[in-house]
């Protein structure tokens, strides 16, 4: 037997800063202030998972983000960070109880099916002129 020894990863750049998730209000509704920042984050995404052929994972996965930002003007704390960047990349569908007609195509962009799968989560920061910021979303192997 030939094990399958691929590696299940998407790593994508997105310029800007992550979506953040800090109130009650979901992300996703129209008009949120981070509606700008959800949608850099979807097309980024979209546009990484045409170009590999990527398919969402539904096993354990593993998420790392790491934001580039000018030395002290980091704007949020890493858990509403990595909280708005997860909330993003998980299947919608979920969250049917809003509208998200004013996603068009994005809201069919998903990388995985729900932040249950999340086994492994790490956030890094570097310095850079710029803000931007790295998503890498993996599979990790089932526990025996």
């Amino acid at each position: 037997m030939v094990q399958d020894t691929r590696t299940l990863a998407l790593t994508f750049e997105v310029s800007g800063l992550p979506p953040v998730k800090t109130e009650a209000l979901s992300i996703f509704a129209a008009g949120h202030r981070q509606a700008t920042r959800v949608r850099a984050l979807l097309q980024a995404a979209c546009e990484a998972a045409q170009h590999t052929g990527w398919t969402p994972l539904s096993g354990p996965i593993e998420v790392d983000v790491t934001l580039r930002c000018p030395p002290g003007h980091r704007t949020s704390d890493a858990s509403t960070l990595l909280g708005g960047v997860c909330a993003v990349l998980q299947d919608k569908k979920r969250v049917a109880n809003i509208g998200l007609a004013h996603l068009g195509v994005l809201v069919d962009v998903a990388v995985y099916g729900d932040d249950k799968q999340i086994r492994r989560l790490s956030y890094a920061e570097e310095p850079a002129e710029e803000f931007s910021y790295q998503v890498r979303v993996a599979a990790v192997p089932e526990a025996v």
